[in-house]
C-alpha cells in the first residue's frame, strides 16, 4: 500500500509539474504577433504526417536518419509498456496485462526489447559522433557549454532507461523460475537469454530487489525525462507535430508584406485616392516595422524557436556560414528561444509592461549576423521539422532598415539607384537602350 501511495504522489507531481511548465511555454509562444495558419488543412495534415511522423526530411542524410529512427520508434512503442507500469503502480499488481493478452503480450515485450536494444546501440553511436568523432556541425561555438551538456545528458538518460528495462525484465525472467522451482520463462526474446546469463544463481530475494530497482528506475527516469523536456532542445519530440502542421506552405522565396505598408503604397499609387481620408477601419496601435525583440515576431516564429532540435543541418548547409561568415541559422533559433524564455520570466515576475533594457537584436543577435544572410532558403529546406530561420532574419533586417535606417553601404547605393532610376544600376532610365545603338 505504501508503494501505491508513493507512486500515485510521484505520478501526480510529475505530470502536474510538466503541465505547469507546458503552460509557461504556451504563454511565451503567445507573446508573438498573430498569424493566420488555418488554411489548407488537408495539406497541413499531410505535411505533419510526412515530416514529423514519417521524418521524411531526415533521410537526406541516411545514416543519422536510421539511427534517429531507431530511437524515435523505440520511444513511441515503449510507451505501451509504460501504460502497464502505470497500471501496476496504481494497483500494486505485477504485469497486469500478461494473462489477458497471452502470447501477444510476450510478442509486444519482445518487440519492445528489440527496439530498446537498437536504441541503445544508436545512443552510443550518437555519443561517439559528438564526443569522439567531434563532427563539425555538432561542435560549433553556439553549442559550447549547456547545449553540449544537454545533448549528452539526454543520451545518458536514454542509456539508464534501457538498462532499467533489461534489469527489470531480465531479473523477472530468472525470478519466475526461482519462485516456481521449474524452468519457466516469460519468453521475452532478449531478456530470456540476458537474464540467466546476468542474474543466474542469484537468490530470489535479490532477484526481486533487482526487478524492483529496474521497475522504479524505469518510471523515475520517465518522470525525470518528462520534466526535463521543457528545459531541453528535446522538446521537439512533442512540438515537431504542431510546428510542421503550421508550416509555411507558400513557395520558398516568397516574402511576406506588412499590411500597413502595402495599404500605404496602394494609396500612393491610386490617383483617385484621398490621402486625407480616414482609414476605413481603426488599425489599433501602430505596429513596429520589422522586429527588434521577440514580441515583434509571430507566434509561429516563437514556436519554431522552441521546436529547434539544434541538429545543425541548417548551419552546415548555410553558404554564409560555410564561407566563414558569422551567421549560423541554428544560433538564430537558439538565441530567439533564450531571449523568449527571459522575456516570459520577466513578464511573469514583474508584469507585462516590464522592460529589462535588452532586445533580441543587439544583445543576442548582431547586425553582422543578420546582414550575412543571402536569403537563399537553404536553412529552411534542410530543417527536419520545417523551422524557418529566414523569416526571423528578414524581420530583423526590416527593423534595421525601416526604423533605424541602418544598412550596409553596398545596399545604400543600390536602394538610392532604385529610388532615382527605377533599377539597381546607376544609369538614367532614358539611357537603358543606349547599348542597342552601339555599332
Amino acid at each position: 500500500m505504501v508503494s501505491i501511495v508513493i507512486f500515485a504522489l510521484l505520478l501526480t507531481a510529475g505530470t502536474g509539474f510538466f503541465v505547469f511548465n507546458a503552460m509557461k511555454i504556451r504563454s511565451n509562444i503567445l507573446l508573438g504577433r498573430d498569424l493566420d495558419r488555418s488554411d489548407r488543412s488537408s495539406e497541413r495534415w499531410k505535411t505533419m504526417i510526412l515530416v514529423a511522423l514519417g521524418q521524411k526530411k531526415m533521410f537526406s542524410r541516411p545514416l543519422p536518419a536510421l539511427l534517429h529512427l531507431l530511437i524515435y520508434v523505440a520511444f513511441v512503442i515503449t510507451q505501451i509498456e509504460l501504460i502497464e507500469i502505470v497500471a501496476d503502480g496504481l494497483t500494486g499488481g505485477h504485469r497486469t496485462f500478461r494473462e489477458s493478452l497471452g502470447g501477444f503480450y510476450t510478442f509486444m515485450i519482445s518487440f519492445i526489447e528489440i527496439l530498446s536494444l537498437g536504441a541503445l546501440i544508436a545512443t552510443f553511436i550518437f555519443l561517439s559522433r559528438r564526443n569522439l568523432l567531434k563532427l563539425p556541425r555538432l561542435n560549433m561555438a553556439e553549442l559550447k557549454g549547456w547545449p553540449m551538456k544537454d545533448a549528452n545528458l539526454i543520451l545518458i538518460m536514454e542509456i539508464v532507461l534501457v538498462t532499467c528495462i533489461f534489469t527489470m525484465n531480465g531479473a523477472d525472467e530468472v525470478l519466475l523460475s526461482a519462485e516456481t522451482g521449474e524452468p519457466l520463462s516469460y519468453g521475452f526474446l532478449i531478456s530470456s537469454i540476458l537474464g540467466p546469463s546476468m542474474f543466474g544463481g542469484i537468490d530470489a530475494h535479490t532477484l526481486h530487489l533487482l526487478e524492483q530497482i529496474g521497475w522504479w528506475g524505469h518510471i523515475l527516469m520517465v518522470f525525470a525525462f518528462l520534466n526535463y523536456l521543457p528545459y531541453s532542445k528535446h522538446l521537439h519530440i512533442l512540438l515537431a507535430f504542431p510546428n510542421t502542421y503550421y508550416s509555411n506552405l507558400n513557395q520558398k522565396g516568397k516574402f511576406s508584406n506588412m499590411e500597413s505598408v502595402t495599404a500605404e503604397v496602394t494609396l500612393m499609387l491610386d490617383p483617385n485616392a484621398d490621402p486625407y481620408a480616414a482609414p476605413a477601419e481603426p488599425t489599433g496601435e501602430p505596429q513596429r516595422f520589422g522586429a527588434k525583440d521577440v514580441t515583434d515576431l509571430t507566434w509561429k516564429n516563437l514556436l519554431d524557436a522552441y521546436s529547434c532540435t539544434e541538429c545543425g543541418r541548417c548551419t552546415s548547409s548555410c553558404p554564409a556560414n560555410i564561407t566563414g561568415k558569422k551567421l549560423s541559422p541554428r544560433k538564430i533559433m537558439m538565441d530567439t528561444r533564450d531571449r523568449l524564455v527571459e522575456v516570459g520570466d520577466n513578464i511573469r515576475k514583474n508584469g507585462k509592461d516590464y522592460q529589462d533594457g535588452k532586445s533580441l537584436l543587439g544583445d543576442y543577435i548582431s547586425e553582422e549576423e543578420v546582414w550575412a544572410c543571402t536569403s537563399c532558403n537553404a536553412c529552411v529546406q534542410e530543417c527536419p521539422v520545417n523551422i524557418d530561420p529566414l523569416s526571423i532574419i528578414v524581420d530583423l533586417r526590416r527593423y534595421l532598415v525601416m526604423e533605424e535606417s541602418k544598412m550596409p553601404t553596398e545596399l545604400t547605393g543600390m536602394l538610392t539607384n532604385i529610388e532615382n532610376n527605377g533599377a539597381p544600376w546607376q544609369f538614367s532610365p532614358n539611357d537603358r537602350l543606349n547599348w542597342a545603338n552601339e555599332d
